[in-house]
């Protein structure tokens, strides 16, 4: 039985979620997983596991700081083993560019997954872009003003999954990804 570990950091809760999603995926295709917050907790090896998927929330353009550390940590260990990233971020879900360019998911495709990468010596066998959640209860001030200035997009396009919180994910989507990872080992 392939062995895989999911290591993940999130801010408020949108990646530890999708991560136990993917893990849901991946044991019903038959992988033992062990799933991990980077954040929290500081795994002291990666032997023995097959496949590591990595992965983070976005905010204000930066991963978060555990999934950051454990590829900067273990990218020589992880240049010899089958890798997946993937991240979370609301942008994800914007399918348009400005003025004819390129969509912010693409931006966000090429600078969290693509660059990330790159930086670590990886070559991943895939590499997601999910949509994450706009808790407008969790705001932190710096951040305060540009979401606000967002929310009349936000209630257009997703409907409210508590009092003013919005999840862009598209779980089909995720399922998707975790089992064409999971066949992929």
């Amino acid at each position: 039985m392939s062995r895989a570990l999911i290591a993940y950091g999130t801010r408020f809760g949108a990646t530890a979620s999708t991560a136990e999603e993917m893990a849901k995926v991946l044991r019903a295709e038959g992988v033992e997983v062990k799933v991990s917050d980077v954040s929290t907790e500081r795994p002291g090896s990666i032997d023995g596991f097959d496949l590591v998927i990595v992965g983070s929330g976005i905010m204000i353009n930066r991963w978060v700081r555990g999934p950051e550390r454990f590829l900067a940590r273990f990218h020589r260990e992880l240049a010899h083993k089958k890798v997946a990233l993937f991240v979370c971020c609301g942008s994800a879900a914007e399918e348009e560019g400005k003025d004819g360019g390129p969509s912010v998911a693409e931006v966000g495709r090429r600078r969290y997954l693509e660059e990330r990468a790159a930086r670590h010596g990886l070559r991943p066998i895939a590499m997601g872009l999910f949509g994450g959640v706009y808790d407008y209860n969790k705001v932190p001030w710096y951040a305060r003003k540009a979401l606000e200035a967002d929310r009349p997009r936000i209630e257009s396009r997703f409907r409210p999954i508590a009092p003013d919180v919005y999840d862009t994910r598209d779980w089909d989507a995720i399922r998707a990804w975790a089992r064409e990872v999971a066949r992929a080992v």
